[in-house]
């Protein structure tokens, strides 16, 4: 509660009202009383010596005097920092007008956006960061449920980030239940998985369609009074059934997605129609264009074309709407989705949102109610972290594009349902894992690629010289000697020994080499297609008959003997847009 919300807001910056407590290392709320505020009732106390007695207290009083409320002992708070810079300013000398000059400082402006950062990247994710005022409060509104084991622990600050978004058609919430299935467990129906890079220079929001046809793996889940349950899975079925549907919860979700793309979200979050709603209203709303008068009685929106500022139900008629937009489908729908992330997006990175502690704290009210997080972000400096993360994107650099699909011959009904278009998703999927960009790479990025494929550039050294020691550092048990034996009868590279385990696991496949194994680490990275980023100058290792050897650690990329691990430099072609830039809706 603010000076605004108890009458009290003349001249009075939000901002403030927080003060941080040198004894506590955390913000407090300070509020100074109001000239108007009656005296409380109490017993009398005694007059101390020196005070003046009753007569001295009734002037002091009388006098202006306001009497904070009692602390403990050794917890004194600091004044307010307006009150801090007033009392810091030294006074200008009489007939000498006083400087205007500001001291130097970080603005106000700049001290909201080092405790926001993230809400001015993704808006599922960054409202929540804007609550830094008031800690306590804000992890009494988080709402929480187990991942059950299927994500990766958590996200990590030196890593690259995988948060998946659910939004469900559950109808919980005033003025609802008149949305179709007003009996809904609250299916998955709108999935993003958002991969934001290792570097935050770029991120890809990956839209799942909800009619799409996939397994559902068994999933343990926990109940309620902490013993756990499996709920078995389910064999070419609706992938938005992997949530709600025999009392799934999102951590079946979260499997099914990585059964589907091979990637294992760090972190879920859930949001219902309430979450739309209450999020618009708390920016003021969003800008959205249409191509086309839209008129649709199932979404119960209604809107010509052109351009138009949306919030609360109207916003939420338009991300269910369908049948009025494209062809009708699911698919349709997604765009004007993505679309509405693009725009509340825009809207909270172009406006005065962020340096303004009263909308912050709106913000924050709205995103910690609105959502559902797993257990890992169960708490607000946790997501403060994440919305820190998330706040190093530029809206040009986040992808939005949908998982490629076909329609399901099998399926002749009129919601048609669709499958996954084996040609192109698993590009998707790789160009991902791989941390590749969807947009343009940065100069410095490219220049960094530029480096690595230089390694391979240069003369290649006979197979029969190559001389190698395969660890496995994470690949399947058995992988080095599988690739001991097809380096040696099926490569030439007879120079090879089995070094067993190394100390350590590794994400990806190295190949370290001394300055002059140049030449066979070349040889080798085109046998085993690895690429110039794989290729580690370091130091040679004595092989068994006691001579220097290059090292080959097999990572948890690796796929088996034979397969080429050069992960792809471009994404592929498929229709996208990105979040700084309107694209209308027809």
């Amino acid at each position: 509660m603010d000076a605004q919300g108890r009458g009290r807001a003349d001249n009075i910056d939000p901002a403030d009202q927080w003060v941080l407590n040198p004894n506590t290392g955390e913000y407090e709320l300070r509020l100074s009383p109001s000239a108007a505020q009656p005296p409380v009732p109490g017993p009398r106390r005694p007059s101390a010596p020196g005070d003046g007695g009753a007569a001295g207290g009734r002037a002091r009083r009388q006098g202006g005097e306001n009497r904070q409320p009692s602390r403990a002992r050794g917890t004194e708070v600091p004044a307010p920092r307006a009150a801090r810079r007033r009392g810091a300013e030294p006074e200008a000398p009489q007939g000498r007008r006083a400087s205007r000059r500001p001291a130097k400082k970080t603005s106000r402006a700049k001290k909201a956006l080092l405790w926001t950062g993230g809400s001015m990247a993704f808006v599922l994710v960054a409202v929540t960061a804007a609550g830094y005022l008031y800690i306590k409060h804000l992890n009494d509104n988080i709402t929480s449920v187990s991942d059950d084991g299927a994500s990766t622990g958590g996200f990590r600050k030196d890593e690259a980030i995988n948060i998946l978004l659910i939004g469900t058609d559950k109808r919980t919430g005033k003025g609802n239940e008149g949305y179709g299935d007003a009996g809904s467990a609250g299916h998955a129906d709108t999935t993003i998985l958002l991969h934001v890079s290792k570097d935050r220079s770029n991120a890809t929001a990956l839209s799942i369609p909800r009619d799409l046809i996939v397994d559902i793996p068994d999933c343990p889940t926990q109940q309620e009074d902490g013993t756990q349950k499996v709920i078995p899975g389910a064999t070419g079925v609706r992938f938005n059934t992997s949530l709600g549907q025999d009392d799934r919860t999102p951590s079946c979700t979260m499997r099914t997605v990585t059964e589907l793309t091979g990637i294992k979200p760090d972190d879920f979050m859930v949001a219902d129609f309430n979450a739309v709603k209450t999020l618009t209203e708390a920016v003021d709303g969003v800008e959205v264009c249409l191509a086309k008068d839209i008129d649709d009685p199932d979404s119960h929106l209604k809107l010509p074309k052109g351009n138009h500022k949306i919030s609360g139900e109207q916003a939420l008629a338009f991300v269910r709407t369908r049948h009025s937009v494209g062809l009708g489908g699911d698919l349709s729908r997604i765009q004007l989705q993505q679309q509405f992330l693009g725009a509340l997006m825009r809207k909270l990175k172009g406006n005065a949102t962020l340096t303004s502690p009263t909308k912050m704290v709106k913000l924050a009210e709205a995103g910690t109610k609105a959502l559902t997080v797993d257990d890992k972000l169960d708490d607000i400096n946790r997501l403060k972290d994440l919305g820190l993360e998330l706040g190093k994107l530029n809206p040009k650099n986040l992808t939005f594009t949908t998982l490629p699909v076909k329609d399901n011959p099998a399926d002749g009904t009129v919601h048609k349902t669709v499958i996954v278009d084996q040609a192109l998703a698993p590009q998707v999927f790789q160009a991902i894992q791989n941390d590749v960009s969807f947009t343009d790479v940065k100069k410095k990025e490219k220049a960094a690629k530029d480096a690595q494929a230089a390694r391979l550039k240069g003369t290649q050294a006979p197979a029969s010289e190559v001389r190698v020691r395969v660890l496995n550092g994470g690949a399947q048990a058995g992988s080095a000697q599988a690739v001991l034996g097809w380096l040696q009868n099926g490569q030439g590279v007879t120079k090879s020994e089995n070094g067993g385990n190394a100390p350590g696991k590794l994400a990806k496949t190295t190949l370290e080499y001394a300055p002059d194994q140049a030449a066979q680490a070349r040889r080798l990275a085109a046998i085993m297609g690895l690429s110039g980023a794989a290729l580690k100058p370091g130091e040679s290792v004595t092989n068994a008959q006691g001579l220097p050897a290059m090292t080959l650690t097999l990572g948890e990329d690796f796929k088996g003997a034979g397969i080429s691990l050069t992960p792809p430099t471009k994404a592929p072609k498929v229709d996208k847009s990105t979040a700084d830039k309107v694209k209308c809706a027809s």
